[in-house]
């Protein structure tokens, strides 16, 4: 169970360029709920918070009061613990694919678990088979697809069993090909997946939806009524 009791993110944002003058700004917060669904999306308005959110469930972001914890573990105070649990796929995905080749990505991600070279290899070529990349293991990464390198990114993730998956908007770059391909492998995971989203049929078919704007959580529910809610929060106001 991902877990945040009054959980706020704040930032410093200097008035002048030395940085001399400056206020501590919220970010997000304050948060408190209790998250055990298998499918839970986030959705907003580009700035609203949404990422900050995601990124406490993994400890990329700490909060600055508050606490976060999966399955009871801390993520200030068990970080290493907290991040062999909690996967992250990010929206790019150049922002995590580091090595030259496919199977040396996956192999990478393997290094975790200890595991011996050649076992690492032949697991690496598994996993890639498994996602249907068997055909691009030795392709340098810079020549895979936009789709390719999110499967890639989503496999190697994957590689060590994570019992979270946490994906900052996901399919964002994709093209409706890719984003097919990718929401399905995502709906079929036995894993827990919290998913950051501006697709509202992917939300739709979440367990629960949160709605972020100007870093609150300002509903909280089943997905049919969030999307209603965050379509009526999003309509063009007219000036009286």
């Amino acid at each position: 169970m991902i877990e945040l009791d009054d959980v706020t993110v704040t930032a410093y944002a200097s008035h002048d360029a030395a940085g001399s003058k400056s206020d501590i700004v919220t970010l997000l917060g304050p948060v408190t709920c209790r998250l055990s669904e298998r499918r839970i999306a986030v959705i907003g308005a580009n700035g609203s918070g949404k990422s900050t959110l995601a990124r406490l469930v993994n400890g990329l972001v700490l909060p600055s009061s508050g606490t976060v914890t999966v399955d009871g573990l801390d993520t200030a105070r068990d970080g290493r613990a907290v991040r062999a649990r909690v996967g992250f796929v990010f929206t790019d995905p150049d922002a995590q694919l580091v090595m030259p080749t496919a199977v040396e990505d996956v192999a990478l991600s393997l290094r975790r678990l200890g595991l011996p070279a050649a076992e690492r290899a032949a697991r690496a070529h598994e996993i890639l088979a498994r996602f249907g990349l068997a055909g691009r293991a030795d392709v340098p990464v810079h020549a895979l697809s936009g789709g390719q390198k999110q499967l890639l990114a989503l496999a190697g993730v994957l590689a060590t069993e994570p019992a979270v998956l946490v994906c900052d908007e996901p399919t964002t770059l994709l093209d409706l090909r890719w984003r097919r391909v990718v929401d399905e492998l995502l709906d079929g995971l036995d894993q827990q997946v919290l998913q950051v989203t501006h697709d509202l049929d992917a939300a739709a078919r979440a367990d629960r939806v949160l709605v972020v704007d100007a870093g609150a959580v300002v509903f909280d529910g089943d997905p049919g009524t969030a999307v209603e809610a965050y379509r009526a929060l999003m309509a063009p106001r007219v000036a009286p």
